[in-house]
């Protein structure tokens, strides 16, 4: 089966904004654009023979936006799609045969944080493929630097666990700053006991050097990429929401072993940062 981006749709600000996002993101992999909104599966009660107006109303912005991204991308496959079925539950589903599932969500006006929906978290927690959360407002400038957003794109950032690293987050991220043309950045952050022997390594010079021999063999594999190593003192969640502001791209890992729950740095970074956020599971 043909993999594909996949982009959750409910007619909503940021669910289209998500999905021009993702519209981009599948031309830049060269696969199609999946756009699919669910439909929760209708009450066991009758009701009475009236148009359904709100569920007509989201049928027509699939088809608008579909129409939508069509104009402003032709050379992008389109396959637009309805579902029944609870939305969350539906969307995992469909990220099997995703390459990416890309959510909507809104941002505080002012602040640097998501307003991250139930249906986007539990999705998260749960989906098969990378889910990149995108905020209302975003723009294709926002991925590029220079004057009016028309220069290279902005740094991939990724945050990287050297207890747990993991080829499928690597691959992502070493991926996306590719098909971007975007120089890597990836932060590992660490911390010591406050009182470390007299004979200990240097921390700090040890960190450096495992973060280095984690990522050798992916800079062989993508020579024309820049990649920059951060081995960082302190909290990871803290570390990230700073390099996330001078990044086009934050990438983040979820381990699958932990069940269907997002860990803390997780959760801070994807209700805290103002760029889309990948959060990758791994085993």
């Amino acid at each position: 089966m043909q993999r594909h981006i996949t982009a959750g749709l409910d007619g909503s600000r940021e669910s289209l904004d998500a999905a021009d996002w993702a519209a981009r993101e599948a031309l830049r992999r060269g696969l199609p654009l999946h756009l699919l909104h669910v439909d929760e599966e209708p009450a066991d009660s009758a009701s009475l023979p009236e148009p359904d107006v709100p569920a007509e109303r989201e049928r027509t912005a699939l088809d608008r936006a579909a129409a939508q991204l069509g104009y402003c991308h032709p050379a992008l496959e389109i396959r637009p799609a309805r579902a029944l079925g609870r939305p969350a539950d539906t969307l995992v589903e469909a990220s099997v045969t995703s390459e990416a599932l890309v959510l909507g969500s809104r941002g505080f006006t002012g602040f640097a944080a998501f307003l991250v929906g139930s249906v986007a978290l539990d999705v998260t927690a749960r989906a098969a493929c990378p889910v990149v959360l995108v905020r209302a407002g975003e723009r294709p400038e926002d991925e590029r630097r220079g004057l009016a957003g028309t220069g290279p794109y902005r740094p991939v950032v990724l945050g990287l666990d050297l207890a747990h690293p993991c080829d499928d987050l690597l691959a992502y991220a070493f991926d996306a700053a590719a098909s971007r043309h975007a120089p890597l950045h990836v932060l590992h952050a660490w911390s010591v006991p406050l009182v470390p022997s007299a004979d200990a390594d240097d921390p700090a010079a040890e960190k450096a050097r495992a973060l280095s021999a984690a990522l050798s063999a992916w800079r062989h594999k993508f020579p024309d990429t820049e990649v920059r190593e951060h081995a960082v003192h302190g909290r990871a969640g803290h570390h990230l929401l700073l390099a996330s502001t001078r990044a086009g791209l934050l990438v983040i890992g979820r381990r699958t072993g932990m069940g269907d729950r997002l860990g803390p740095v997780a959760h801070s970074v994807i209700h805290h940062v103002l760029c889309p956020v990948a959060v990758v599971p791994y085993g």
